[in-house]
């Protein structure tokens, strides 16, 4: 006899599609990434060695690109160290920073209407700009680059803190109003844990332009990061070595944001619990 036994009530259906999306959550989250990246570099063989639609002068394919990180890894790898240590660096920073910026803003109207428009001023001029400028301000080395990855990085930080700030659900705070919660308790208690979701979104936004901001301040500076290194190999003709510096600074941005991803996850569990399912 197949089938269920006489008798016994069917599995629900809910029970057995619930089960199949965790069964093939693991793999999909190293495949498709990984499938992923084999259809972006066959795509890079293909336009710049298939058909040869972009002169390997401006796009070196990618078996050229390998060789030349292959055969610069002895200075590349140190500068990939450089950056990111001044990418987190900066980073921490302006998340500091962003966070307190965006508290003052939530917390007193008067202050968002003073300050918020010098905020998407400052937002709004091209940041390499300032890049000769910080030279003559703050000086070579660290300087320049973690000024250039703050002033990259503070604004969606400083926007997503005083957005979720402002923006806590109606019924947690008569909650807290009506157990007569201290304005600490409160924001301790409910304003702050529930604008978490919101800063994590700024701090997912701002990681790669952490990033940015370290190579674009590099290229100012004397630090060998892999700005000044992609510099250094674009200035003596070897192209397909400056591609291989801004790769790893593509893997090294992807990286970062997986872990902060992952740090997301850890710490606000309750989030993907309480949220519906893509």
């Amino acid at each position: 006899m197949t089938g269920t036994r006489a008798g016994a009530p069917a599995p629900h259906p809910s029970a057995q599609t619930a089960t199949v999306p965790r069964r093939l959550g693991v793999r999909p989250a190293v495949g498709l990434p990984a499938l992923g990246l084999v259809i972006a570099v066959a795509a890079w063989w293909l336009v710049s060695s298939g058909l040869h639609l972009v002169h390997p002068a401006v796009l070196p394919p990618p078996q050229a690109v390998w060789q030349g990180l292959t055969a610069s890894l002895p200075v590349l790898l140190p500068a990939l160290g450089i950056t990111i240590w001044l990418t987190l660096f900066g980073f921490l920073l302006s998340s500091v920073a962003g966070v307190l910026i965006g508290m003052a803003l939530a917390a007193s109207r008067r202050v968002e209407r003073m300050f918020a428009p010098l905020l998407v001023a400052v937002n709004a001029v091209p940041k390499i700009a300032f890049g000769p400028l910080l030279v003559v301000a703050v000086g070579w080395g660290q300087k320049p680059i973690l000024t250039m990855v703050f002033l990259l990085c503070f604004f969606p930080i400083v926007l997503s803190t005083a957005t979720g700030l402002t923006t806590t659900p109606a019924d947690m705070a008569d909650l807290a109003r009506s157990l007569n919660a201290s304005w600490w308790q409160a924001f301790r208690k409910v304003r702050f844990p529930a604008a978490l979701p919101q800063i994590f979104v700024g701090l997912k936004v701002a990681m790669p332009l952490a990033a940015i901001g370290a190579v674009i301040g590099e290229f100012y500076s004397d630090k060998p990061g892999l700005g000044y290194q992609i510099l250094q190999y674009n200035g003596v003709g070897d192209i397909a070595t400056a591609w291989a510096a801004i790769v790893l600074v593509a893997l090294m941005s992807i990286l970062l944001y997986s872990a902060l991803t992952l740090l997301e996850r850890l710490a606000l569990p309750w989030v993907r619990a309480t949220t519906s399912a893509r």
